[in-house]
């Protein structure tokens, strides 16, 4: 059964004549007569009686209702994804890492709104992994996370570099690990961690550097929010390991000290991730490209700028767009 055959039916019962249902559909008479001929050798009954006038047969009407819904159905959906590649979509949902949301979604969000104000804006911070597994269930258009190749390894996902930065220990004022420039892993291994939660890509990364210089890392308290990191490690005498983007209200902090780690030190990948049909939709496409300029284009000019940190963000391979 094919759309233009339940069109040229349709066209006959509305017109009561397969003369005039050629106007209705543009084609001709004959193409008429062959479309309504399939369909009723697809159905099995006669769909009109052939008189001077296209009259129904039983058949014909009860099939009437159905025809004229499917092919509803049909023009509802061509107006959707023509809406669609319009811009027209209800909403945008995007999922994104902690640090993120803090600290450089704002300026993206609301240049969005500007642009788009017909789109509603959801944004839901998680985790690294939750949030790729939220994206490949289509329950988020883009997520911005710690890279994973595990997880983004498919043909359809996009995976864009943002920006990578240093991990770095964060501790109270008067911690023994303070009195180091650079804390030695074997060091930080014998004092036990605040880490992030199971399905936090921070917890995985940390763990594979313990491991990588085989040693055992000492969990002593898993926690998912940037302040109660701050609140136990200033109160506990816990140590954490947490990204350079994190503890950006830390080092204004005198009671917590900031140090790197003794080389080599533990760096993270920052990445947009969508997947390659999104990018179709103009306000996915838009916001990609507002990450782009405002996110990690100015990072890029920061780690550039004469006399900046040396633990400052260092820009990952730039984006075409």
């Amino acid at each position: 059964m094919r759309l233009e055959q339940l069109q040229a039916f349709l066209a006959v019962a509305e017109t009561g004549s397969f003369q005039q249902a050629t106007h209705q559909c543009g084609v001709t008479q004959s193409a008429i007569s062959r479309q309504i001929q399939g369909l009723e050798a697809e159905l099995g009954l006669p769909l009109f009686h052939r008189t001077s006038q296209a009259k129904l047969t039983l058949a014909g009407e009860r099939f009437l209702p159905r025809a004229r819904k499917i092919c509803q159905e049909w023009r509802t959906a061509v107006t959707e994804f023509a809406d669609l590649l319009e811009g027209k979509q209800p909403e945008l949902c995007v999922a994104a890492i902690h640090s993120i949301c803090a600290q450089y979604l704002p300026p993206v969000l609301r240049q969005f709104g500007q642009d788009y104000p017909g789109v509603q804006l959801r944004v839901t911070s998680l985790g690294s992994d939750r949030a790729l597994k939220v994206l490949k269930d289509g329950l988020v258009d883009l997520a911005i996370v710690m890279h994973n190749r595990f997880l983004t390894a498919s043909p359809e996902m996009v995976v864009d570099p943002l920006y990578e930065e240093p991990v770095e220990v964060l501790m109270a004022a008067n911690h023994p690990l303070a009195e180091y420039n650079q804390v030695p892993w074997a060091e930080l291994a014998k004092h036990p961690q605040v880490v992030f939660k199971d399905g936090y890509g921070m917890q995985r990364l940390v763990q594979e550097q313990f491991q990588r210089h085989s040693l055992t890392l000492n969990a002593a308290l898993e926690l998912n929010t940037l302040d109660a990191f701050r609140g136990i490690v200033r109160q506990s005498g816990l140590v954490t390991l947490l990204p350079h983007s994190a503890l950006l209200e830390a080092r204004s902090d005198p009671s917590l000290v900031i140090r790197p780690t003794e080389e080599p030190s533990l760096i993270r990948q920052v990445v947009l991730v969508t997947t390659h049909d999104r990018l179709d939709i103009p306000p996915i496409k838009h916001f990609r490209q507002l990450i782009h300029r405002l996110i990690a284009a100015p990072l890029l000019l920061q780690a550039d700028a004469p006399g900046s940190e040396p633990i400052a963000f260092q820009p990952s391979s730039p984006l075409n767009l």
